[in-house]
C-alpha cells in the first residue's frame, strides 16, 4: 500500500499542495508534493521520521530525477557528435534539506540537488583514440537476403561506436544483447552450403566473425571464441565466431594502456570492422587471412 501511494505521489503530484506540505520541484517544474504526515511515525512525544517511507519515497524520487549520460560518438561523416552529462539525486544534500523541512514548521519548496554524471567517453578523448588506424577486416554476403541483412546492420550498430578501455573485456553478447523481436531483429534461416541456420537474428554471426578477426588483425588478446560445427562461407576455415544468446559468446581483451574504439558499418553486401587508438599505442599486429571477395551462395529458405 506504502509503494503504491508514493508511486502516486511521484506521478501525481499536483502544482501546489495544502498549506503544511513540502513541494520538490526539478529544474523549476514540481515532481512531488508531500506532507509530514505521510513520513511521522506513529508515536507520541516528538515527531520521528519514519525510515522506510523515507526510503520507498527515496527511491522513487531518484528514478524520477536521473538521467543517463550519453557518449561522444562518430557520425557517418566520422565527426564528432558531443556526448551529454547525465546527473542523479544528491541524496546526501536532499535529506538535509528534508531533515529541515520535517523538523520545521509550515510549508517549504525543495529543488532536488543533482550530481553529475559525466560520460566515459568525451569528445577530447574520441579525437584521441580515433587517429590511429590498428586493424580492419571485410566480409561479403548476399544483400538480397533482407532480412539477414537486416539483422547484421542492428547488430553492427550495437557495436558501432563502442570503446573498449585499458584491460577491459568486451564481450560480444553482453554488448549487443538479446536479439528479439521487440528491438527488430527478424528471422532469418538460411541453407548455406548444406548447413541449415533459422531464428530470430539470423547473420549475427557474420559480425562477431568480422569483429574478431580485425581484432585479432589488431593484436589484441583473444579471451573466448568458438567456432561453429561446419565451416562458414564469409570467412576462412576455422576463423569465425559463432555467438548466440545463452550460448558461446565472442570476448576480448585490451591490453594496451590506451582505450581502442570499434567501428561497424554495413556496406551493401558488405560488413566492416574497423578498430582505433590513440597515435601513442603500441601494438604488434597479426597476419590474418582474408575473407573470401566471392559473395556467399545462399539457398533462402526465410519464412514469411
Amino acid at each position: 500500500m506504502i509503494q503504491i501511494w508514493i508511486t502516486g505521489l511521484l506521478l501525481f503530484a499536483q502544482p501546489s499542495g495544502p498549506p503544511d506540505s513540502l513541494t520538490v520541484t526539478q529544474q523549476g517544474r514540481t515532481i512531488a508534493t508531500v506532507n509530514r504526515e505521510n513520513f511521522t511515525m506513529p508515536l507520541p512525544g516528538t515527531p520521528m521520521i519514519d525510515h522506510e517511507k523515507y526510503r520507498k519515497f527515496i527511491e522513487q524520487l531518484d528514478q524520477q530525477v536521473y538521467r543517463e549520460p550519453i557518449n561522444a560518438v562518430l557520425n557517418e561523416q566520422g565527426s564528432i557528435v558531443p556526448g551529454r552529462v547525465g546527473y542523479k539525486l544528491y541524496q546526501q544534500a536532499f535529506m538535509e534539506k528534508f531533515y529541515a523541512y520535517f523538523y520545521g514548521q509550515g510549508p517549504s519548496k525543495i529543488e532536488v540537488p543533482e550530481l553529475n554524471i559525466y560520460p566515459k567517453v568525451d569528445s577530447e578523448m574520441l579525437a584521441h583514440i580515433s587517429t590511429q588506424r590498428l586493424g580492419q577486416y571485410v566480409t561479403y554476403f548476399n544483400s538480397n537476403n533482407k532480412s539477414r541483412s537486416h539483422n547484421i546492420s542492428l547488430s553492427a550498430k550495437a557495436i558501432d561506436n563502442h570503446v573498449v578501455f585499458p584491460n577491459e573485456t568486451f564481450s560480444f553478447n553482453q554488448v549487443v544483447g538479446m536479439r528479439t523481436r521487440d528491438k527488430g531483429y527478424k528471422s532469418a534461416p538460411i541453407i548455406v552450403k548444406g548447413e541449415l541456420s533459422e531464428g530470430v537474428g539470423g547473420g549475427i554471426c557474420q559480425v562477431s566473425s568480422t569483429l574478431f578477426n580485425a581484432v585479432d588483425r589488431a593484436g589484441l588478446r583473444i579471451v573466448q571464441r568458438y567456432s561453429h560445427t561446419r565451416s562458414v562461407p564469409y570467412v576462412p576455415p576455422g576463423r569465425d565466431a559463432t555467438v548466440s544468446w545463452g550460448g558461446p559468446d565472442f570476448l576480448f581483451q585490451n591490453q594496451y594502456n590506451q582505450p581502442i574504439l570499434i567501428r561497424a558499418k554495413r556496406h551493401g553486401g558488405s560488413m566492416i570492422v574497423t578498430l582505433y587508438s590513440s597515435d601513442v599505442i603500441n601494438n604488434k599486429l597479426r597476419k590474418v587471412p582474408k575473407a573470401p571477395s566471392q559473395i556467399p551462395r545462399e539457398i533462402n529458405a526465410e519464412r514469411q
